[in-house]
């Protein structure tokens, strides 16, 4: 296959080439090609934690070779995926053949914060691609292309794929938990009593805010397989006299009577039609003076660049779900009765959509 550099030399000549990168600026066929090659670096990516090579280079660097034997790859092949990382910063290039881990490969470890790996795993993973690869059907049907491809829905084939349900949840307390600590300085939780966290997960912004706020009480609220992961993280902690874990579906119900629901990273799963449910059921909990917290990406108007924006095609590819505008928002929560008072935005893609009962 050519070489992007090669296409433009050929198409526009060096001199042009020059300016061009001089001026900080690129062709747009260039441009183009460039978002579309990163499928190239993403899949490197994935490959390199699949098969463990920052752990492997954890205790210092190795040869392509001794790689090879722990990963049961064929050696020439795994120096191309080496060299390739190495040249975009994942791995270094001791000398021929003999690689080290870099501080950005070292967030590929298992057991390195952030949950990199796992992210990358389901992001970047088998599953996911396959999605990916019918997104054309999500445009043509508006329906989940992972649906036509596993043959039932993310949360069912999460259920039925423990290991790839292990990595989800990994990857979801990684990417959410950079959030939490910039959502709990962005609201001010001391008015409240207690707070339901409704879907929470495996507890991360609950730990966060009830740290943040030590008169506080909490409850967690979640399917049995996640609660029973969240009620070891959470009652096995300082918090234990201050958290109660509930198993339950929130599309069926969410427990009573409590001053603030949280909502995080709920809604964007699920369609208005799918939302609705679980937003009535938070208004017939609540008590008349309660709260609604929603923590999702409010995508801006028009032209304006937001990450959530790409997550919305993400949703409609593999959950079935969607990202939404303020608008949107305040329409939605209108129809399970409830009144947009205020919209906060944190130091991420992130906001705070807070309601209350109309």
């Amino acid at each position: 296959m050519p070489s992007v550099a090669a296409d433009v030399h050929d198409a526009v000549g060096s001199d042009c080439l020059r300016a061009s990168l001089a001026a900080d600026s690129r062709p747009a066929h260039v441009e183009l090609m460039q978002i579309v090659s990163a499928i190239w670096l993403a899949r490197a990516v994935y490959a390199a934690a699949h098969l463990g090579l920052a752990d492997l280079l954890a205790d210092g660097p190795q040869t392509t070779d001794e790689l090879a034997r722990a990963t049961g790859t064929h050696a020439p092949s795994l120096h191309r995926l080496l060299r390739a990382l190495a040249s975009r910063g994942v791995f270094a290039e001791l000398e021929p053949r003999r690689f080290s881990l870099t501080p950005l490969g070292a967030a590929l470890r298992r057991d390195a914060f952030g949950a990199a790996r796992a992210t990358v795993l389901t992001l970047g993973g088998d599953w996911q691609w396959k999605a990916w690869d019918n997104f054309v059907y999500s445009l043509q049907t508006g329906r989940p292309a992972l649906d036509k491809v596993a043959g039932v829905g993310l949360f069912d084939y999460l259920a039925a794929h423990p290991d790839d349900q292990a990595r989800f949840n990994d990857a979801m307390a990684g990417i959410h938990g950079t959030v939490d600590p910039f959502v709990v300085s962005a609201y001010d939780f001391s008015p409240f009593k207690t707070v339901v966290d409704v879907g929470g997960g495996t507890g991360t912004l609950l730990t966060t805010i009830l740290r943040c706020n030590e008169t506080l009480r909490g409850i967690l609220y979640e399917l049995p397989e996640a609660a029973a992961v969240a009620r070891r993280a959470l009652l096995g902690s300082e918090l234990a006299s201050r958290c109660v874990v509930l198993e339950g579906d929130f599309f069926e119900a969410v427990p009573r009577g409590h001053d603030a629901y949280i909502l995080s990273h709920v809604l964007h799963d699920w369609t208005d039609e799918q939302a609705l449910p679980i937003l009535r059921n938070c208004r017939h909990a609540m008590a008349d003076h309660g709260r609604l917290l929603v923590v999702d990406a409010v995508l801006p108007p028009g032209n304006v660049p937001h990450n959530g924006k790409l997550m919305d095609l993400l949703m409609l590819t593999v959950t079935g779900g969607v990202e939404r505008t303020e608008k949107e928002f305040a329409v939605l929560l209108a129809a399970a009765g409830f009144a947009m008072t205020r919209v906060l935005p944190t130091l991420t893609d992130n906001s705070i959509i807070e309601a209350v009962p109309l």
